[in-house]
């Protein structure tokens, strides 16, 4: 059995790398990218307390797959946004998007 601590290293990498590239990235596909990352790395910390957990009764996994239709939702809006944005701008570049103006 693997231990809980191993999940939540792996989970806590997974989060530095996704906000690392949040922070660093100028491509807004990229950002979407690494924040679908962070939001992985909470719900592999999600399902390994419902698994150590016995008295949770599998709420953790209920709670990610919450996690994971927001996500999708999130993914819809933030792709619409950068394919509007792409249409008049020709760019997804995040430092030349600098008002909503078109």
């Amino acid at each position: 059995m693997i231990p809980l601590q191993a999940y939540l290293i792996v989970a806590a990498l997974m989060f530095a790398l996704g906000a690392w590239g949040v922070t660093i990235r100028r491509n807004a596909v990229v950002v979407f990218m690494c924040v679908e990352l962070m939001i992985n790395a909470v719900n592999l910390t999600l399902v390994a307390f419902s698994d150590y957990l016995p008295k949770a009764h599998g709420a953790g996994s209920g709670y990610a797959v919450v996690v994971i239709a927001i996500a999708a939702a999130e993914v819809a809006v933030g792709l619409a946004i950068v394919i509007a944005v792409f249409r008049t701008r020709r760019t997804v570049n995040i430092d030349e998007i600098d008002s909503m103006k078109g």
